[in-house]
């Protein structure tokens, strides 16, 4: 495959540890997989970043914009031209860390616009135990997005250094089954159905609000309300 055309997949760690990270080290395996099954994949340390709270204004409703000035916008950016994203977090109290947190209340534009129709992501987490808190709500949020979820992985970590050389393992394949979902566009009905319903909850919303979120509206009439 030419080096333009390869497919191209954006991994995101949300710890705040560093170099120290037990995610990052799942991330780091799927990165691996995804690579020997031929993708371009770029990791990327959240944490190291500046991203604001989100302020409610709606101004991204209204121009596809957002008022702050930071790290977000040339982030988003690259998540929109990803052809798969690995999101990850340590479980922190049955949730993602504060700083996906953070970026994710920034994304209601995409929601509204379901702007990640077409990708596909996968999720990885750590925690002492119940991962799966984590993992399954990124999961959830991506379908509601308008992305197909692949899948998960994880580690609990009260099960010590081989629990985590585990979760390695799974988080490998993961990214090689990511890379098999995009190059084969991938169907999964049950999520599609999802998502269908999601879809008509926003187009909805958006013809509601027509004449203040401008964008969102001319979003949905440039590829027809489809």
């Amino acid at each position: 495959m030419p080096e333009d055309d390869r497919m191209k997949i954006l991994g995101i760690c949300s710890s705040p540890k560093g170099s120290r990270s037990s995610t990052l080290r799942l991330v780091r395996a799927a990165k691996e997989g995804a690579e020997e099954n031929g993708a371009e994949v770029e990791l990327l340390d959240l944490c190291q970043l500046e991203i604001k709270y989100c302020n409610a204004c709606q101004t991204c409703y209204k121009t596809g914009r957002c008022v702050h000035k930071d790290d977000f916008q040339g982030l988003y950016e690259k998540i929109l031209a990803a052809d798969g994203l690995v999101i990850s977090s340590p479980n922190y109290f049955h949730s993602v860390t504060a700083q996906l947190k953070t970026l994710i209340d920034r994304m209601a534009d995409a929601a509204h616009c379901q702007l990640l129709t077409g990708k596909y992501c996968c999720s990885l987490a750590t925690g002492g135990s119940n991962y799966d808190q984590v993992t399954g709500y990124l999961g959830d949020l991506m379908i509601g997005f308008g992305a197909f979820f692949t899948g998960s992985a994880g580690a609990e970590m009260s099960g010590g250094p081989a629990a985590l050389e585990e979760g390695e393992r799974k988080a490998r394949a993961l990214g090689r089954s990511l890379v098999d979902d995009i190059r084969n566009k991938r169907e999964y009905a049950e999520q599609r159905a999802v998502q269908q319903s999601i879809r008509s909850h926003f187009k909805e919303l958006v013809r509601m609000n027509k004449e203040n979120w401008k964008h969102q509206y001319d979003h949905w009439n440039s590829i027809d309300w489809r």
